[in-house]
């Protein structure tokens, strides 16, 4: 399979997940080359991830897991990080959540549009979650009713059609993913944090078939096809 190298004729990006910590699963190495060349990148985050700390009340993991996410967002260069307070866990591809997007897309006003992946599995037996899946439905729908849309729509998805080399940004990718400690310290409390985070970056990380480089990640152009 060969893939294409992700567009590079662009200055502003939107990336647009449901939780704390989805972008560092799979983006944040690519993130990090881009504001390095002077791009700017812009998260919106619809949930505080409330309800991802077992054993931690909602009303305290929310402000602690938004503190996760800004930290992690400032290693890479991303210094613009939004909370739009929808329900962790409960997010559903509503006309309130569309709404939000189609807000959020026309004030920042991005070149691109990137989101976490919204299939059924990321692989056989490993199964999305419900909320990555409806909210990637409710961007996709949203991007879809736009009178001027970005000039494309991406997710990190299993089946990449667009890479970035990544060669030189694997490490900030890590401490990126180490920021979100206290949630990934209750995730698996047998591994380190540095050890969790460096597993899962250098998985998206890795070199890919049809792709010229060390390390890539990958990207599938959702819109336009």
């Amino acid at each position: 399979m060969s893939l294409t190298t992700f567009p590079t004729d662009w200055s502003t990006a939107l990336v647009l997940v449901a939780h704390p910590d989805d972008p560092e699963y799979g983006m944040a190495a690519a993130v990090a080359r881009w504001t390095s060349e002077g791009r700017r990148v812009v998260y919106g985050l619809a949930t505080s991830g409330e309800v991802g700390i077992e054993g931690m009340a909602a009303a305290e993991a929310g402000p602690l897991r938004e503190g996760e996410q800004i930290a992690s967002a400032a290693v890479v260069g991303v210094d613009e990080v939004e909370f739009w307070g929808f329900p962790d866990s409960e997010l559903r591809n509503t006309p309130e959540l569309r709404a939000k997007i189609t807000e959020a897309i026309e004030r920042v006003s991005p070149d691109v549009v990137l989101a976490t992946y919204g299939g059924p599995e990321w692989a056989p037996g490993f199964p999305n979650q419900r909320d990555h899946m409806e909210f990637a439905a409710a961007v996709v729908d949203a991007y879809d009713e736009l009178a001027d849309p970005p000039s494309g729509l991406f997710w990190n998805g299993p089946h990449p059609t667009h890479a970035v080399d990544v060669t030189g940004f694997v490490e900030a990718a890590v401490e990126s993913l180490s920021c979100h400690r206290v949630y990934l310290e209750v995730l698996d409390p047998s591994t380190p944090v540095a050890d969790q985070a460096r597993n899962q970056v250098e998985s998206f990380t890795a070199a890919i078939d049809g792709f010229d480089a060390a390390h890539a990640t990958g990207f599938e152009q959702v819109r336009p096809r």
